[in-house]
């Protein structure tokens, strides 16, 4: 892939109006022997991309996921990372993630002063994104490892006017973070509003259990909706295309729980 060629599929889908099911896959609780079937089951089910990250995830199992990942992967593959040791040169790029909803230096600025020289390295498309975590009823791992203050829920209009402080810096996504397994999902009012203010993608993730939450998501305004904890139980994986289609066809179709 070329050195934007992620971020170019992104924007392009974004300005056709087309949003996007990335799944999240955890590398702490991944089996890297399964991943393949996984990542071939779910592009076959319509999955249009990848994510893997945790906050605790390490070399070599990291890396190992990765490879396994990239055996069936025809779509993106792209870190999220949860600190210093998840690079990797396997993967098609990475979310350079600076968390604004926070003020804690190391999260804005300190940690990637030390990781930039190492992703040119390894040749990773870095892809600069405004990190917002959002405030649920649960203190999340995000929340908790990178000592950051979540933003309140029912002020939409403060996670707005950091979106739009985002992208006044040069960012080129938006992030909208409720958590790995949160209580609840990010407000719908929270998403229609920061994308009403900004023209770069709106990423929207944590918390998201059905299709007809991933398909309010999309029609919030989400430009691609991350789902990852749902689908560790493998029970919940004949679900993958039910969710695909929701977030494809959310902004004029009803979807209903299934």
């Amino acid at each position: 892939m070329s050195r934007t060629a992620v971020y170019d599929r992104i924007v392009d889908m974004h300005q056709r109006d087309m949003p996007q099911l990335y799944v999240l896959v955890d590398p702490d609780k991944a089996d890297p022997s399964q991943l393949p079937g996984f990542v071939a089951d779910a592009e076959e089910a319509g999955v249009d991309g990848f994510l893997i990250g945790g906050s605790l995830a390490l070399l070599p199992r990291f890396e190992e996921c990765i490879r396994a990942m990239k055996v069936a992967a025809r779509t993106p593959v792209v870190i999220f990372p949860g600190g210093l040791h998840q690079l990797s040169a396997e993967a098609d790029a990475i979310l350079f993630l600076s968390i604004i909803s926070g003020r804690n230096p190391e999260q804005l600025i300190g940690q990637h002063v030390l990781a930039a020289p190492m992703i040119r390295e390894l040749g990773i498309e870095p892809i600069s994104t405004g990190y917002m975590i959002i405030a649920t009823d649960a203190v999340t791992s995000t929340e908790y490892m990178s000592y950051s203050k979540p933003l309140p829920r029912e002020k939409p209009e403060i996670a707005s006017a950091h979106a739009l402080a985002a992208e006044m810096l040069g960012m080129k996504l938006v992030y909208l973070e409720a958590g790995s397994g949160a209580p609840q999902s990010v407000p719908a009012e929270i998403i229609r509003m920061v994308r009403g203010l900004v023209d770069i993608p709106v990423i929207v993730g944590g918390g998201i259990r059905t299709p007809a939450a991933a398909a309010e998501k999309a029609a919030a305004g989400a430009s691609i909706v991350i789902v990852g904890n749902h689908f560790e139980e493998s029970d919940n994986r004949s679900q993958l295309r039910s969710f695909a289609d929701a977030v494809h066809t959310g902004r004029t179709n009803s979807i209903t729980d299934i």
